[in-house]
C-alpha cells in the first residue's frame, strides 16, 4: 500500500507539474511578444530621437524630427501591434498562403498570383518620387528592426513559421490588393452568364438595375456638364472571406458647409462597411514632424500613409464607387490550349509556370495563362465550357500610394485634387473639409472606355471590346461648396442619367443615401452629436417603402392564425427602427429576404438558386423594378397551375416567416427581438481551430446588434450566411475644423493584433454602444492624456 501511495503521489505531482509546465508555456506563447510602450530603445539608422506617446486606448501619436526618422518608427510601432495581420495580408497579396496555412489554399495562390498584383506594385515603386521610396524604405527598416529584436506574435509560434523581411514593395501591394477586393465584376457577371442556361434574357433584364429607377446620385448637378469630345457609352474568394482577409464592402460619407453647422466651420463624417474581424483593418495612428506633416487618423498595417483622416488644413473620407472595373472575354482556343484567337490570327498565350510550396512539405507546379487582357480564368470559376479571360482596372497603371501620401500633406482643395487624381484603380468618392470652411466631394476612379452595356462576356476574338483608356480625371463629377450646404455618398448612383460616361450598374439601392440626406436636411444646423446620432441610426427607407406594401397585401388575408395575426399587427405599428429589441424588425427582414427568394426560386436549379442566394444586389433589384413597373414575370409560380400574383408571394412568405421564427423563437411574438438572431462575431483567422481559439482567447462574441444592410449604421449579413453580420462600419469618424481636438472616432477593435494586450479589443465596448473616444491632435493635450511614451533613441 505504501508502495502504491507513493506510486500514486508521484504521478500526482507529474501531472501536477505538467499543468504548471504547459502553463506557463501557453503563457509564454500569449504574451511574450506583448510589448512595452514605456520602453526607451534605440533603433539603427535614427538622425535625432523619436518621441512615441500613447493614448488611453495605446494610439500611437508618433514625434520626430525628419521624415525618415518619422516612418522608421512607424514601421518599428505598427510590427508592435500588428505584425502577424501585415504578414498575413502580405501572403494574401503574394499567393504564398499554402506556405503558412496548407494546401486547402492552392486554388485562392494561384488566383491571387494570376492577379500580378507585385509586378505593377514593382512598376509603381519605379516610377516612384524619391521622397516616397525613401519614407517606404525607412518604413521597411523600422519593421525589420522590431523583427529582429523582439519576440514574434503567437501566431508565428502555432504555425512554426518567421516572417521574412519587409520591402517597400510590398507595402504596395496592400493597395494592390485594395482594388481587388472593391472589384465589382468578378462575381455578378459571371453568375449572369450561368443564369442565362436556365432563365431567358427577359426575365434576366428585371434582375438588372434600371438606374432610371434609382432617382438619388451622387453629384445631381454633374450630368448636364458635357465635357468636349466625349460619346454617350452605355468561387476562389471564399477562402479570402474565411481568413478575413476580404476587407472592402460599402461606405457613408457627409461633410456640411459651416451655415449647416452648429461650430461655424465644416464638419466631415466617414465610415467605411468592412468586413469585421479580429484584428481589424484599421491602425489609428498620429504622425508628425513638426513643420512639414501633422497627420492622423487610419492606416492599413503594412503601408505607413494615413489612408483617411485629417492633417492641419483638410480633412478627407472615403466610399466606393461600385465601378465596374471588370470584364469577361470568352476566348477561342486552339487545340493544345497554347494560343488565342484575336482579329483574324493566332496569338501565343503567355504561360507562367508557379511553384507553390505548402505548409504540408509539398510542392506544386500550375500553369497559369494570359492574354493580352489578362489571366484566363476558368479554374477559378469552375468554368468548363467556355475558356474565359478578364481585363481588371488593378492592372492598369496608377499610383494610389503617391495619392496617399500626398493627401497627407495637402493644404487646400487644388492640392487635394492633384492628389486623388492618381487614385484610379481604388475608385473612391473622397468627402473634403477645409480649415478655411470648403466642403467638396471627388469621384476619383478608373472609368474604363468600352463598347457595349459594360456587363455581358464579351466576345474575345476581336479588340471591338478592349478597352480604349480611361475617362480622363477632369471629366469625373465633383462638387465643390454647393449651395445646398452638405456633400454626401453611400455608394449609390454617382451621376444623373445624361452624365456622358458608363460608370456601372452596380451601386447601392438609395436607402442608406436617402435616409442620410433626410437628416441633414432636417435639421437646419448640425453639430457632432447630430453626426454621432447620424452613424448610429437603424431607420431603414426600405423597411419604410416596402412594410407599406406588405401590409397592403396581408391586410386583404381573412384566414391568418393567431400567432400570424400578432406578427402582422407588430408589422402595422412599426416606426422602420431596426432596433435590438425590436420584434417588427425580426418579422420585416425575413419577410423581406423571402420575398425576393421566392419570386426566383420555382425557376431556379437548386445549385443556381443558392448562388442567387449570394446576389443580393439582383434580388433588391429585380424587387425595385417590380415596384417601379407594378409587375414582373417572375411573379408566377411556374410550379403550379395558378398564375400568382405579388399579393400571393406576399402571403406565402409571410407564412414562412412566422414558420421561421416560431422555430428559432417560439410562439410568443414578443420574443421575437431582433437582436436574438442578428449578431456578430469578432473572429480570429487562426480562431476556427476550437483549441486554439479558448487557449489564446482569439475571437470575442456574440454581440446582439441592430441594423441591417440598408441602414446608415450597417451590420450587414449575406442571405447564404443568415443575421450573423460579416460586415459594418470598420471605424466612425467625426472631424470639426474649427477645433480639431473637437474630433471623435471608434473602431470595432483596438490598437493592437494580439490577443493577449489589454488593447486587442478594447474599443468594441465603446462601438457597440454608439460611443467614441476623444482623437486629440495638439501636442500639449497629448503630453496631458498620455497613458504611454517611448523613446527611440539613435544608435
Amino acid at each position: 500500500m505504501k508502495t502504491l501511495k507513493r506510486v500514486l503521489w508521484g504521478v500526482l505531482g507529474f501531472l501536477v507539474l505538467a499543468v504548471i509546465v504547459g502553463f506557463l508555456i501557453l503563457q509564454n506563447i500569449r504574451t511574450s511578444a506583448v510589448p512595452d510602450y514605456n520602453e526607451e530603445t534605440t533603433l539603427s539608422g535614427l538622425d535625432q530621437s523619436v518621441t512615441i506617446l500613447r493614448d488611453e486606448h495605446a494610439i500611437p501619436h508618433i514625434y520626430a524630427e525628419t521624415e525618415t526618422d518619422l516612418y522608421r518608427a512607424v514601421g518599428f510601432a505598427m510590427a508592435q501591434d500588428r505584425l502577424w495581420q501585415m504578414d498575413l495580408l502580405r501572403r494574401v497579396t503574394q499567393g504564398r498562403l499554402s506556405e503558412i496555412l496548407g494546401k486547402d489554399q492552392l486554388n485562392t495562390d494561384l488566383m491571387m498570383r494570376a492577379l500580378r498584383i507585385q509586378e505593377k506594385s514593382q512598376k509603381i515603386l519605379a516610377t516612384s518620387s524619391p521622397e516616397i521610396v525613401a519614407a517606404l524604405e525607412a518604413y521597411s527598416d523600422g519593421v525589420n528592426q522590431y523583427i529582429e529584436k523582439y519576440p514574434l506574435p503567437p501566431e508565428f509560434k502555432v504555425l512554426q513559421y518567421k516572417p521574412e523581411p519587409w520591402e517597400p514593395v510590398h507595402s504596395i501591394n496592400l493597395i494592390g490588393y485594395m482594388s481587388w477586393d472593391l472589384s465589382m465584376g468578378w462575381g455578378t457577371e459571371y453568375f449572369l452568364h450561368q443564369l442565362r442556361v436556365e432563365v431567358s434574357d427577359e426575365k434576366i433584364a428585371e434582375l438588372l438595375p434600371d438606374l432610371k429607377n434609382h432617382k438619388t446620385a451622387i453629384y445631381p448637378e454633374f450630368g448636364s456638364i458635357k465635357p468636349e469630345g466625349t460619346e454617350t457609352l452605355l468561387s476562389a474568394t471564399q477562402n479570402l472571406k474565411d481568413l478575413g482577409a476580404e476587407i472592402f464592402n460599402g461606405s457613408n460619407n457627409w461633410a456640411v458647409a459651416g451655415k449647416k453647422s452648429k461650430t461655424g466651420m465644416p464638419l466631415l463624417a466617414n465610415d467605411m462597411h468592412l468586413g469585421l474581424f479580429a484584428p481589424g483593418i484599421w491602425y489609428q495612428m498620429h504622425q508628425v514632424v513638426e513643420g512639414k506633416i501633422n497627420v492622423t487618423g487610419v492606416v492599413v498595417p503594412g503601408q505607413p500613409f494615413v489612408i483617411c483622416g485629417h492633417n492641419d488644413s483638410i480633412a478627407w473620407g472615403m466610399t466606393n464607387v461600385m465601378v465596374d472595373d471588370l470584364d469577361f472575354y470568352a476566348e477561342k482556343l486552339n487545340e493544345d490550349s497554347t494560343k488565342y484567337w484575336f482579329d483574324g490570327a493566332w496569338r501565343n498565350l503567355k504561360i507562367e509556370k508557379e511553384t507553390i510550396k505548402t505548409k504540408e512539405g509539398e510542392e506544386f507546379e500550375e500553369d497559369l495563362k494570359f492574354t493580352h487582357r489578362g489571366p484566363m480564368v476558368n479554374r477559378f470559376k469552375k468554368e468548363k465550357e467556355t475558356p474565359l479571360s478578364i481585363r481588371w482596372l488593378g492592372n492598369e497603371m496608377s499610383n494610389e500610394i503617391r495619392t496617399v501620401f500626398l493627401l497627407n500633406r495637402a493644404d487646400n482643395w487644388s492640392e487635394f485634387r492633384d492628389a486623388v487624381s492618381t487614385f484610379i484603380s481604388v475608385s473612391q468618392n473622397v468627402v473634403y473639409a477645409d480649415v478655411k470652411g470648403n466642403i467638396g466631394l471627388q469621384c476619383s476612379a478608373g472609368l474604363p472606355v468600352r463598347e457595349g452595356s459594360g456587363i455581358q462576356i464579351y466576345p474575345g476574338d476581336s479588340s471591338k471590346y478592349d478597352w480604349q483608356g480611361l475617362v480622363p480625371f477632369e471629366e469625373l463629377p465633383y462638387e465643390f461648396n454647393p449651395e445646398r450646404g452638405y456633400v454626401s455618398s453611400a455608394n449609390n448612383k454617382t451621376a444623373p442619367d445624361d452624365y456622358p460616361h458608363y460608370i456601372s450598374h452596380w451601386f447601392a439601392t438609395p436607402s442608406r443615401i436617402d435616409r442620410i440626406r433626410e437628416m441633414l436636411e432636417t435639421k437646419e444646423k448640425l453639430g457632432i452629436n447630430d453626426f454621432k446620432a447620424m452613424h448610429s441610426d437603424w431607420k431603414s427607407k426600405t423597411a419604410e417603402q416596402m412594410t407599406a406594401i406588405f401590409v397592403e397585401s396581408l391586410r386583404k388575408q381573412t384566414n391568418l392564425n393567431e400567432t400570424e395575426q400578432a406578427a402582422f399587427n407588430k408589422l402595422k405599428s412599426w416606426d422602420y427602427n431596426l432596433t435590438r429589441e425590436s420584434q417588427a424588425a425580426s418579422i420585416f427582414e425575413i419577410l423581406y429576404r423571402r420575398s425576393m427568394e421566392n419570386l426566383v426560386k420555382d425557376e431556379l436549379s437548386p445549385e443556381l438558386f443558392r448562388g442567387m442566394s449570394g446576389q443580393k444586389m439582383l434580388l433588391e433589384n429585380l424587387m425595385i423594378n417590380l415596384l417601379a413597373e407594378g409587375k414582373s414575370e417572375w411573379t408566377d409560380n411556374v410550379m403550379t397551375e395558378e398564375v400568382e400574383s405579388f399579393d400571393d408571394v406576399v402571403v406565402l412568405s409571410f407564412q414562412e416567416t412566422v414558420e421561421e421564427l416560431t422555430t428559432a423563437l417560439g410562439n410568443n411574438v414578443d420574443e421575437w427581438n431582433w437582436g436574438k438572431i442578428h449578431s456578430f462575431t469578432l473572429s480570429h483567422p487562426l480562431g476556427v481551430v476550437d483549441i486554439l481559439n479558448k487557449a489564446l482567447k482569439l475571437n470575442r462574441g456574440p454581440f446582439e446588434v441592430p441594423g441591417s444592410y440598408h441602414t446608415v449604421c450597417p451590420y450587414s449579413y449575406s442571405f447564404t450566411n443568415l443575421y450573423e453580420t460579416v460586415h459594418g462600419a470598420s471605424h466612425r469618424h467625426i472631424y470639426s475644423t474649427q477645433n480639431w481636438d473637437e474630433s471623435e472616432t471608434v473602431i470595432p477593435t483596438g490598437t493592437s493584433g494580439i490577443p493577449a494586450s489589454d488593447f486587442y479589443l478594447d474599443q468594441t465596448e465603446l462601438y457597440l454602444n454608439d460611443h467614441y473616444h476623444s482623437d486629440l491632435f495638439t501636442k500639449q493635450d497629448l503630453e496631458e492624456n498620455a497613458a504611454f511614451r517611448m523613446q527611440l533613441n539613435p544608435k
